[in-house]
């Protein structure tokens, strides 16, 4: 399966613990050697004007985070473009669900989802998406963006209960949708801040994504969001990607 990533990524921008040293890197050891790379480009500002007001975006110019956020929502664009053929994960930070047109918080900056999907819906390649939002954490910014527009189902499960979890999901697949895109949040995980899903949870969440797509000809992707325990991250980046792509591939 590809995945559009970019060396910058690795960097430490800020003292964000999505922006900590090893997150990234966490991930790369366990997945560099069973996916297909992609090199991420920056979106270009009209794209990010689309979501984001003029002063906000000279906000986060302020701030120094410019760069590195276009190139996370130009990866995101990559990732939905690629997903309307085949499923495709982009490996970002800074995050992005937390960004609204003018505002953000949670260590995101530009609303990489919003981008992606607002840049699909302009170029008249989808009419309808659902955005999937798995992250622990409730997507304001992206309901903030997206909800209003009326393409745009967004789905955030708030449940403590794993079946319940996989149910609010399941039932959020009925409707038919162009692309469905995944906010994936590895923060809900047992072993950090949510408490919640194990890592085979990811791989259900992605094979129900990925039988969904095939049946109702709708294309998938999927954007890194929050997680931040190192020592597991990147088992349950594997376990999404091998739900998308159904590979076998067991875990340690």
């Amino acid at each position: 399966m590809k995945v559009v990533f970019h060396d910058t990524f690795r960097s430490s921008y800020n003292g964000d613990p999505a922006a900590a040293d090893g997150r990234i890197d966490a991930v790369l050891d366990v997945i560099k050697d069973h996916v297909d790379w992609v090199e991420a480009s920056p979106a270009n500002y009209e794209d990010i004007a689309a979501c984001h007001t003029k002063a906000y975006i000279e906000h986060v110019t302020s701030l120094g985070l410019y760069e590195i956020s276009a190139l996370a929502a130009g990866a995101a664009i990559q990732a939905a473009t690629i997903g309307l053929e085949e499923p495709c994960f982009a490996l970002v930070r800074p995050p992005g669900h937390h960004a609204s047109g003018d505002s953000s918080w949670g260590y995101c900056y530009f609303n990489n989802m919003a981008i992606s999907i607002t840049k699909l819906k302009e170029e008249g390649k989808i009419k309808r998406a659902l955005v999937l939002d798995i992250d622990y954490h409730f997507g304001d910014g992206t309901v903030n963006i997206l909800g209003v527009k009326g393409y745009t189902d967004v789905c955030n499960p708030r449940t403590r209960d794993v079946e319940s979890y996989l149910c609010d999901i399941k039932d959020s697949l009925n409707d038919n949708f162009d692309i469905i895109g995944i906010s994936a949040g590895f923060d809900t995980h047992k072993e950090d801040w949510g408490g919640l899903l194990a890592t085979e949870d990811y791989k259900a969440i992605g094979q129900l994504v990925k039988t969904t797509g095939e049946k109702k000809k709708s294309g998938y992707f999927a954007i890194m969001e929050g997680g931040y325990n190192h020592k597991i991250i990147g088992y349950n980046v594997m376990a999404l990607i091998e739900g998308m792509h159904q590979q076998q591939k067991g875990h340690p």
